[in-house]
């Protein structure tokens, strides 16, 4: 939009000095309030239905004069303003709501601030930085904790009906509660919905996870709406395979082939690690089960001496470690590790590396889900190959899809 130099003219034929300008009394203070009160009365009319000095329609609603406010512009600076009222007080205005002082833009500015990990404090330094406009942390807390109710919309909103994969892990965090500094974990969900884009189902915060846990968490899934599962993509959570199989009977389970190869590791020394893995890559490279436990047997063969411990892993576990031999290696890559929910993790700790702790579980809800609402935006495109992935799903979960397909679309 362009304006009449002619009309820059006019408001500028009384600038002598900066102060006409920028200070209290100046043009671009008396030109916002002028702007702010025009569109004001604008939205005013609207809402009428009739314009200033029009007479009101019979029964109708009728102007009530006008109530003084002072506000903070998107630059920190106080106006203050006549706001028009009207005589059944139904009048809302858009561009400034009732009860708030500052525009949406500055609190949406606090918000990604905090959302990039900043605390109140730091957020705090930046705005007096930058604007040398002076903001107290309680209202900086104030304005973030305006997404409490989102967030609790997020954590409850209705799920879609089936998740051919679903990728659980965790992020442990410190928080204060009753007066000491623990460790939590947060556990998250992430779905890959029949689009093979990614979604983040669900974070829940707990101190020590186990069976009842995770049968709260499996649960709470089902209620919202999600009724079946193909693969759920697991670390070695303790409890976790039976409760997902008490709810969703059907599922698959694929524990992370990454976590196992780093737990076997733990246990070999520094000058046979790399040896003990190239071993272990036989068997989860084995292009069938069959063929991945005549690895496995070599595997005993050659280190049971030694670590033994590692081998009665890989056999303990081995029915949730051997769903991925059922695809072609182009897939397994999709299914036989939790990356693409790790990297969800290592965004977040990029946002949690300079809290000491959270003063609350809420505290830290309201940080991840900011933080994830970032993250997501990054989502565009289905993960790898999984065109390839929905072909062989088609085939081994076929009944399942096609009352899925029956059903809901």
């Amino acid at each position: 939009m362009s304006f009449d130099p002619k009309l820059i003219d006019e408001l500028l034929k009384n600038y002598k000095t900066p102060e006409d300008f920028y200070g209290d009394g100046g043009i671009l203070k008396q030109l916002k309030k002028a702007m702010m009160e025009r569109v004001l009365e604008g939205e005013m009319e609207f809402h009428l239905g009739y314009k200033k000095h029009e007479n009101s329609p019979k029964s109708k609603n009728a102007r009530n004069g006008k109530s003084s406010k002072t506000i903070i512009s998107d630059d920190n600076e106080s106006i203050q303003i006549d706001i028009p009222r009207d005589r059944n007080s139904e009048f809302e205005p858009v561009i400034i709501k009732k009860h708030e002082r500052r525009s949406n833009s500055f609190n949406d500015m606090i918000i990604s601030l905090y959302s990039r990990g900043l605390s109140t404090s730091e957020i705090k330094g930046h705005i007096e930085d930058q604007y040398g406009t002076e903001v107290s942390k309680e209202l900086i807390s104030h304005i973030t904790n305006t997404v409490h109710e989102e967030v609790k919309a997020f954590r409850n909103r209705p799920l879609e009906n089936l998740y051919p994969i679903l990728f659980f892990d965790a992020i442990r965090v410190k928080i204060r509660d009753s007066g000491r500094v623990i460790n939590k974990a947060v556990y998250l969900a992430l779905g890959v919905n029949l689009d093979g884009q990614k979604e983040l189902l669900g974070m829940w915060i707990e101190e020590n996870e186990g069976a009842k846990f995770w049968l709260n968490v499996m649960t709470e899934l089902k209620n919202r709406g999600l009724n079946d599962i193909f693969i759920a993509c697991i670390d070695g959570l303790k409890g976790f395979p039976d409760a997902i199989n008490t709810v969703f009977p059907e599922t698959e389970i694929q524990l992370c082939i990454v976590h196992q190869v780093r737990n076997s590791l733990k246990f070999v020394s520094w000058k046979d690690r790399k040896e003990v893995a190239t071993d272990l890559k036989e068997i989860y490279r084995a292009p069938t089960e069959e063929t991945g436990l005549e690895a496995l047997e070599i595997f005993e063969n050659k280190w049971n001496d030694q670590y033994p411990v590692i081998s009665k892993s890989w056999r303990r576990n081995w029915d949730n470690l051997q769903t991925f031999f059922k695809f072609p290696a182009e897939i397994r890559k999709v299914i036989y590790t939790t990356n693409a929910i790790e990297s969800v993790n290592m965004s977040l700790r990029k946002v949690t590396k300079t809290r000491a702790s959270f003063p609350n579980d809420d505290a830290l809800y309201k940080m991840f889900y900011l933080a994830l609402k970032n993250i997501s935006k990054r989502w565009t495109m289905p993960i790898q190959n999984w065109n390839l992935a929905m072909n062989r799903f088609s085939i081994i979960y076929e009944n399942r899809l096609t009352e899925f397909t029956q059903n809901y679309l």
